[in-house]
C-alpha cells in the first residue's frame, strides 16, 4: 500500500491526520463555522493548533456551537464558569474575546449581508494558491489588512499571524505542500 504524502506539520495522531485530510484548506463559506475557526485560531495564540484541536468539541459544547447570537449574550458569570472548565483553554482574555467577537460579528452584519461575504472579500472570493517555489508564510498583505479591519471593528485576538492561520484553515489560501496529496484535491474543490 502506498503511503500518502502529507504536509510536514501533520503528526501521526489520527485526530491531526483527519483534520489535515478532511478540513484544513478546504474553502468554508458557512458563517457560523467561519466564526468558530476565527475564535479557535485566537485561542491557539501562543499554543499549538493540536492543543486546540483536542479541545474543539468541548469548545463547541461550551460556546453553543459558536452561535454568535447566543455567545453575545454571555454574562460575566458565564465567563467565570468557562474560565474554570478544563475542557477549554482557561485563559480569561481569550474566553472574553469570543464574547466580544460575537458582539462585533453581529455589528458587522449591519453592514455586510453575511460574515462569509465579509471574510472572503479580502481575497475577492477566490482562494490564493501558494506558488510551487514559495515557502509557507505566517502572514501576508491580505492577513495584515484583515487583522487591521477586524481590530477596527472591535474583534480581539485577530493579529495578522492568527488571521493568516485562519485563512489557511478555511481555504482562503491553499498552503498544502505541493507534494501533499491534498494540494490538488483542495484546488479542485475551490
Amino acid at each position: 500500500m502506498k503511503i500518502k504524502k502529507r504536509c510536514s506539520w501533520v503528526s501521526s495522531d489520527p485526530l491531526y491526520i483527519d483534520y489535515h485530510d478532511t478540513e484544513w484548506g478546504v474553502p468554508v463559506f458557512d458563517d457560523q463555522l467561519l466564526f468558530e475557526y476565527l475564535n479557535l485560531e485566537g485561542a491557539q495564540a501562543g499554543l499549538s493548533w493540536f492543543t486546540v484541536l483536542k479541545k474543539r468539541e468541548n469548545y463547541r459544547k461550551l460556546f453553543n456551537q459558536f452561535d454568535p447570537y447566543k455567545v453575545a449574550k454571555y454574562t460575566t458569570k458565564k465567563i467565570d464558569q468557562l474560565a474554570l472548565d478544563p475542557g477549554i483553554i482557561r485563559h480569561r482574555l481569550k474566553i472574553e474575546a469570543v464574547v466580544i467577537n460575537a458582539k462585533a460579528y453581529l455589528a458587522l452584519l449591519k453592514e455586510w449581508d453575511s460574515f462569509s461575504q465579509y471574510i472572503w472579500h479580502f481575497v475577492d472570493g477566490k482562494p490564493i494558491a501558494r506558488l510551487k517555489s514559495a515557502k509557507p508564510l505566517t502572514r501576508n498583505d491580505v492577513s495584515d489588512a484583515m487583522a487591521k479591519d477586524l481590530k477596527k471593528r472591535g474583534f480581539k485576538f485577530v493579529g495578522s499571524t492568527i488571521c493568516y492561520a485562519f485563512m489557511q484553515a478555511v481555504g482562503m489560501v491553499n498552503d498544502h505542500a505541493h507534494d501533499c496529496f491534498r494540494c490538488r484535491q483542495v484546488r479542485k474543490k475551490a
